[in-house]
């Protein structure tokens, strides 16, 4: 197993006090990967830090209010890939189907596509797999990062490690293109309202939803577009 994708995958996912109770361990692997750079590996002992060190109804509230009422930074990466359109639903069954035929079921109740069950997954995986599904996705992790480093969270190092890790030379132009995308407040309810309401339910194969870029995380995965008409994303 990659004990570090593993390690990645704990401190992306919902803070726990038996989550803060690991984050020696999972500081102590971190520290020990050298395929990170040393910078890589400071910026991950302060955000082990802080998970280990804050209040764990602040690190909730932290989480939430990141990951959860923002959808540019959703953990949810087909969000950034399809968006609301109908290939959505059709690449999260046949990723679910993927998890399956490699004997890996899912424990969590996340969808298939959130980051860190995607992690524990590359985790049990072959390094080669692993590193180019991780090069697939770096644009996505490079504009999860820079959205994070504007906001000052110490969040952006986690990503910042796993585009290390994906050992590629990030898009460019797609990074910009996920920029583009305007950020709301979260504080900013109204608005949050109006980006997560419904949006039109389509019946037919939607080639402009999401960045075209962002397609190759499917393919990599074997995942192709759905073929049978009606899947629509939740």
């Amino acid at each position: 197993m990659d004990r570090t994708l593993k390690a990645l995958s704990l401190l992306l996912s919902y803070p726990t006090t038996e989550l803060q109770a690991a984050m020696p361990e999972i500081g102590g692997v971190l520290a020990a990967d050298t395929r990170l750079t040393a910078q890589a590996r400071r910026a991950l002992r302060s955000l082990v830090e802080m998970l280990n060190q804050t209040e764990i109804y602040g690190l909730e509230e932290l989480y939430v209010s990141l990951f959860d009422r923002s959808r540019t930074l959703s953990l949810n990466l087909f969000e950034h890939v399809h968006g609301e359109s109908r290939d959505r639903g059709g690449a999260m069954v046949s990723l679910l189907e993927t998890y399956r035929e490699a004997g890996y079921e899912p424990s969590s109740s996340e969808l298939p596509d959130h980051l860190p069950v995607l992690l524990e997954f590359l985790a049990t995986r072959p390094a080669e797999e692993a590193q180019e599904i991780l090069s697939d996705a770096a644009h996505i992790l490079a504009a999860i990062a820079s959205r994070l480093t504007r906001r000052e969270s110490r969040y952006a190092a986690a990503f910042d490690a796993l585009t290390q890790l994906s050992g590629s030379k990030v898009d460019g132009g797609a990074v910009a293109e996920l920029l583009a995308e305007p950020e709301v407040d979260p504080q900013d309810f109204e608005a949050l309202d109006e980006i997560w309401e419904e949006t039109e339910v389509r019946f037919g194969p939607d080639p402009s939803a999401g960045c075209p870029a962002s397609r190759d995380i499917l393919s990599r995965m074997d995942i192709p577009a759905p073929k049978t008409p009606g899947w629509a994303a939740e």
